[in-house]
């Protein structure tokens, strides 16, 4: 057992050096979710870099398979703050520094595990509030944590404080209304009592790659993708001094988006965040490994960093095989972990 926390340890510690140097930041040797000391500049923390349904999976915990599954059982011998291969579902917290050195804390989705990744990691990095929230699309790991908001806004019994502004489209506002009537509907029937519910300020965005907004000071310009040919889920673009492209859920990229985020197009990314379900094989409504790697190559980011991963990844193993790519390819490419922050000018 010790010999595997020390070998996740050292990882951990590889990880944040490694993209600490990527994006010219000069990183200590503690652990990833530490605070890095350095409160002059921005940050990109990985709340959850897991699938829908997490990792592990129940199913292999409750129904063993014969071997059972190794990336699933480490999760009852490993913390899951030593485990890489522990994955909530997939959610970014922007750490924004603005130019008078105030920090913003922009939230990207707030899924059915936001409660766990708050409280492994909002308290690791001494994060206090969200200041916004940006919603990719309604599904379940993206929208289900919302209820949760009012733990990381003031106190008010009556519901009397500055509401969070959720940036989302029109059609992740009809889904969201229709599951959280309370959070949407303020006004009060004849002798209803008041109850403490999260308080929202509900902002429509368009799902198109010309219609940017503006979150906490920072620029987003929304990112529309295929998340299976029925339905289109939002990416985002942001950062002026590094480019990042954040697309959690993606089977197809659509020819304009991919020109607006490719070296071929509209210019290189700094860093791109993308969707990678299974290590093999292919999906009808997300990325697997093999469809990543290629559009990786088609994008050409200076890094990119993967996410939604499935209980088919090993982080340690996985990592190594994607050195080996990268090295043939001249763009480094990692999977992301829970808890992995990386330093970044914005």
């Amino acid at each position: 057992m010790r010999q595997i926390f020390e070998s996740t340890y050292c990882s951990y510690r590889e990880d944040f050096e490694f993209w600490g140097r990527r994006f010219g930041g000069k990183m200590s040797s503690h652990r990833i979710g530490d605070n890095d000391g350095n409160g002059s500049r921005s940050a990109l923390v990985f709340l959850g870099t897991g699938c829908s349904n997490s990792v592990p999976n129940l199913t292999c915990l409750i129904q063993p398979h014969d071997p059972p599954c190794r990336i699933c059982s480490q999760a009852l011998t490993v913390p899951p703050e030593l485990n890489p291969n522990y994955r909530c579902n997939t959610s970014l917290l922007i750490d924004y520094c603005r130019s008078n050195g105030e920090h913003k804390y922009i939230l990207i989705d707030v899924g059915k595990t936001f409660r766990e990744q708050v409280l492994r990691w909002f308290t690791r990095h001494e994060v206090t509030r969200v200041d916004s929230i940006i919603l990719t699309h309604e599904h379940a790991d993206a929208v289900l944590g919302l209820d949760d908001i009012r733990d990381v806004q003031p106190f008010s019994s009556t519901n009397e404080i500055n509401p969070t502004p959720v940036y989302l489209t029109q059609d992740t506002m009809k889904s969201v209304a229709m599951r959280f009537p309370n959070l949407v509907n303020k006004g009060l029937r004849e002798g209803q009592e008041v109850r403490r519910v999260a308080q929202l300020d509900w902002k429509i965005i368009e799902d198109s790659y010309e219609k940017p907004f503006i979150a906490s000071g920072l620029q987003f310009i929304p990112l529309p993708v295929m998340h299976g040919e029925d339905y289109v889920c939002v990416g985002f673009l942001f950062g002026e001094k590094c480019k990042v492209a954040y697309v959690s859920d993606v089977s197809r990229f659509p020819p304009s988006t991919e020109q607006v985020i490719s070296k071929s197009g509209a210019g290189q990314l700094d860093l791109l965040i993308l969707d990678a379900l299974r290590r093999t094989g292919s999906h009808n409504v997300h990325f697997c490994l093999p469809q990543t790697l290629e559009a990786v190559k088609r994008i050409c980011p200076k890094q990119a960093m993967l996410i939604g991963m499935g209980h088919e990844f090993n982080h340690h193993l996985d990592n190594e095989l994607l050195n080996e790519w990268s090295k043939r390819e001249g763009i480094p490419v990692q999977l992301a972990h829970d808890g992995l922050k990386i330093p970044i000018d914005l």
